[in-house]
Formats: C-alpha cells, sequence, structure tokens
C-alpha cells in the first residue's frame, strides 16, 4: 500500500547522495545523510596537508551548463558559491618525442588538426557536429531517464534519431573511418578511456564526449574540485538536511518486504525510505538479506566494470616547468595499456598516466612558490595492490615525468600519498577496488545498468554503478533520477 514518506535516510554523502537529499528535503521531508568517512563528497573529498590542497578524486570538470542547469533546478546559482575558469589550453598531450596543447579556441583547434593531416580541420568539424547531435539527443534521452521502463530506450524519438547515434559502431570505429593521423585519433579516443573499455568496443553513442570536451570546454572551479561538494552540502543544510558522519551503515533490519530499521555504528534507527548512495554492491550483498537481493554475486563478477587508479598526491616545494593544468601522457601504446586493463587484468608493463598540476591554475591549493600535483595510472580492478608494486610504479612514472618535462622533481618532493585499490575498498566498499563503476558498454547502457528500485518497496538506489553512470554530471543525476521516483512513487509527497 503507497502511504507518505516523511523520514528518509541517504547512505553516503558523494555527488548523488548530496544532490538526492537536498530534493527530497526540498519536498519538505526530514532528511539524514550517513557518511562512513569524516567528510563529505565521497570520491570527491578533499583533504590538506602541509599547505597542501589535495582534490581525492575527480579532477576534469566538463558539462558546465548541465550542473548549472541542475543548481537551477534546486532554486541556486551555481555562481553565488564558486567561479568557474575556462582552463586555455584545456589541456597537454605529451606524445612519444613532442607535445600538443589543446587550444580552447574553437579555430585553433581546427588549426592543430589542420597540422596532424590534410583536410583534418574540416574533418574535425563534421566529427564535432555530429558528436554534438549525439549529445543533445543522448543528454534528454539517456542522462535524465531512470532506466526502469522499455519505452525510455525504445521510442519513436530514439527511433526516428537512431542512425545519428552509431550505437552499433565503435568509437575506434567511427575516428578511424575519419581520421589517419595517429595524434588523431588518439585524441579523440581518448575521452572514453574512463568509460570501462577500449575504445574499439564502446558504442559510439559516446563520441558524445568528445563534444563535452572540445565543444563544451574544460573548466576549473576556482578552489577546486571540492568546492561542488562543498557547494550542494551548503544547499542541502539550507533546507534542513542532517549530515552524520563516521557513520557507518551496518545492516537493514527487514520484515514484509520493508526495511524496518537500518543500524548505523551499532544501533537501530527507523526510517521511511532509505537512498543508497554508497556502492550498490556493498549494500546489496552485504546490508539486504538474501532474498531480497535483485542481483546474485554472480551477477555482479560478470559485470564489466571500469579501471581502478593508483594515485599519488604530492607537494613539491618548487615551481615546475613544462606542465599545464591536465597533462596526458599518451607516449606508450594505448591499446598494449588497454589489453592489460580489460583483456589480460594485470600491473602494465608500459603504463600511460595522467598528471594534473591545480596549482598552475590556482595558487590557493599549494603555498607559495610550490606546486600541487595529482598523478594518476588506470589499472585493472582487483589487482594485486601492495606497497612495493606502489613504488615500482611511482619510480616508472617519476622518470618519464622527469625525462619528459626536463627538470628534478623527486628531489623536490615534501609530501607524499599514494592511493590504490585496497583504499577504494577500505573508503568507499568499492566493488573490487572499483573507481570509475561499470564499464559504458551496449550490453551495460541505459535500462541494461543495475536498476534504481529494488525488492524492499523502501530501498532505492543512486551512484556510478546505476543509472546514468560515472561522472560528475551523472552522478548528480542519478541523485536527481532517485529523489524523483521516489516523490513520484508515494502519496503526500509534492
Amino acid at each position: 500500500m503507497r502511504r507518505e514518506v516523511k523520514n528518509i535516510a541517504i547512505i553516503g554523502a558523494g555527488f548523488s547522495g548530496l544532490y538526492a537529499s537536498i530534493l527530497l528535503a526540498k519536498a519538505g521531508h526530514r532528511v539524514t545523510v550517513f557518511e562512513k568517512n569524516d567528510r563529505i563528497g565521497g570520491r570527491a573529498r578533499v583533504y590538506q596537508e602541509k599547505g597542501f590542497t589535495f582534490d581525492m578524486g575527480p579532477s576534469w570538470y566538463w558539462m558546465p551548463e548541465l550542473i548549472d542547469q541542475l543548481f537551477e533546478e534546486i532554486g541556486e546559482n551555481r555562481s553565488e558559491y564558486f567561479k568557474l575558469i575556462r582552463l586555455n589550453p584545456s589541456y597537454r598531450v605529451f606524445w612519444e618525442d613532442d607535445f600538443s596543447d589543446i587550444p580552447a579556441d574553437r579555430d585553433e583547434l581546427v588549426a592543430l588538426f589542420e597540422g596532424y593531416e590534410q583536410g583534418g580541420g574540416e574533418k574535425l568539424k563534421r566529427f564535432l557536429n555530429d558528436a554534438k547531435s549525439k549529445y543533445e539527443i543522448a543528454i534528454p534521452e539517456y542522462l535524465e531517464k531512470p532506466g526502469l521502463k522499455l519505452n525510455e530506450v525504445v521510442n519513436f524519438k530514439v527511433l526516428k534519431e537512431s542512425f545519428k547515434l552509431d550505437v552499433f559502431k565503435s568509437v575506434d570505429k567511427d575516428v578511424r573511418n575519419r581520421f589517419s593521423s595517429p595524434k588523431s585519433i588518439g585524441l579523440l579516443n581518448f575521452p572514453v578511456l574512463f568509460l570501462g573499455e577500449m575504445p574499439s568496443r564502446i558504442p559510439s553513442l559516446y563520441t558524445l564526449m568528445n563534444y563535452a570536451d572540445m565543444g563544451l570546454g574544460t573548466w576549473y572551479p576556482e578552489g577546486g574540485m571540492g568546492k561542488l561538494p562543498e557547494a550542494l552540502h551548503k544547499v542541502a543544510q539550507k533546507f534542513g538536511v542532517e549530515f552524520k558522519l563516521n557513520a557507518s551503515v551496518d545492516a537493514f533490519n527487514c520484515e514484509a518486504g520493508e526495511i524496518q530499521t537500518i543500524s548505523v555504528n551499532g544501533k537501530n534507527l527507523t526510517f521511511d525510505a532509505v537512498v543508497a548512495s554508497a556502492d550498490y554492491n556493498f549494500v546489496e550483498q552485504n546490508l539486504v538479506p538474501k532474498k531480497f537481493r535483485r542481483y546474485s554475486s554472480q551477477y555482479w563478477d560478470t559485470r564489466s566494470l571500469a579501471p581502478s587508479s593508483l594515485i599519488f598526491y604530492l607537494g613539491i616545494d618548487k615551481k615546475l616547468e613544462n606542465l599545464e593544468h591536465h597533462n596526458l601522457f599518451f607516449d606508450e601504446d594505448l591499446v598494449a595499456h588497454g589489453k592489460e586493463i580489460y583483456e589480460n587484468p594485470n600491473w602494465p608493463k608500459r603504463p600511460l598516466f595522467y598528471t594534473c598540476m591545480p596549482s598552475k591554475t590556482d595558487r590557493t591549493v599549494a603555498p607559495e612558490g610550490m606546486e600541487n600535483i595529482f598523478i594518476l595510472i588506470p589499472i585493472a580492478p582487483n589487482i594485486e595492490d601492495t606497497e612495493e608494486l606502489r613504488e615500482k610504479y611511482f619510480n616508472i612514472v617519476m622518470n618519464r615525468l622527469e625525462e619528459r618535462t626536463g627538470q628534478k622533481i623527486r628531489d623536490h618532493i615534501i609530501y607524499k600519498r599514494s592511493y590504490c585499490i585496497e583504499d577504494f575498498k577500505n573508503d568507499y566498499n568499492a566493488y573490487k577496488g572499483n573507481a570509475y563503476g561499470l564499464a559504458n558498454t551496449l550490453k551495460q547502457t541505459a535500462n541494461l545498468k543495475p536498476k534504481i528500485t529494488s525488492k524492499l518497496d523502501n530501498l532505492f538506489y543512486c551512484g556510478q554503478l546505476t543509472v546514468p553512470g560515472p561522472g560528475v554530471p551523472p552522478a548528480l543525476m542519478s541523485g536527481k533520477l532517485v529523489a524523483n521516483h521516489l516523490i513520484e512513487s508515494y502519496e503526500g509527497i509534492i
């Protein structure tokens, strides 16, 4: 029987949980967010050490108009909370023997591709126009749908526009059909690298990410990526959301197809509904009694996961040269590294890596005259993670970083922290230590992702393992989808 929900628990204070809490509280309901860690933000947590401010997770701010729209939908203006800076160049790519700066200006970008291959500029214009069409179709049709009904993906508009979406062609095939230069191909395959598969197995629908990259631009919130969860936290508190930190949800006590109470740090608490923004697999396989689980352990074990990561947070006691805010090291074989993530999971022999230096743009994240560095190596989830392996790969990437930028860096490190598979498991209960959720393959897109609903009538899910998927805007949208579904599912909620 349907009934009014007045008292709602949310597990996890990441992007999806924060946004869901705001919508539910804005609708007039008592909302309590339980976060197992000591600060809000989930994977976008921030920490300070020795005068440095480190963003622990997301570092790319894409789709700014979509994030602004989500603020508007809760009656807020994003610009009142933080300022956005458009990066120019958007990022630097280190090739085997040189580098390219990717300009924010469209004409300069076209000229760059023209330099890679004859006619490359015109090819890029056509490619980005197609990517824009996919973006404009896919955002409302896939990103903003809860994935519960077949007619969400099989409807007249989608069928009418399906030839533009290229869901049965791969990103790599689409790119290689148009471009011949290895640099053009590498740049246009790049945005899907963290979607959980090789570009040869990701639907060409996801070239919409190229439009997000080169069309809408790469931005930076002044003060760091942590300004976004900080802003959402302030809005949530404005609407009366209560936050409980260091609050681990240990069990669900269920009866008659519903959660009767949740156990938080050993104490049973009563709520009318529960929204799980924490790791979907962990919640379902550890907190939900077996008879109420929608998915089996075998189901989860056969899911294709996006990569995990080995991350280093470094404080450097001098200014560094020859690095931009974002830097991609594509000076090794992408295909070989990809196979060691997706086909034969193992530590990569010659890894590609990414370096972020936010202090290039923002002087507040490092002491005067110093630099803040974030280094990330994508790796397979659930492989061995030891301090010895972390140090081995630290030396591999530092050798290349120093060689490619022509400067000593290791001698100037005054702060160092590593973060890898075991940390993802310990801090986020991340399934197999993944960093980016499920792979966005065709079989794991839209309605084919784990559902936001449960066999338990008053349990709902959001976050990167359900619709619409991983990434900052999708995570926020996931919170919106689950909150709106909960609101629509019960009488008395407006």
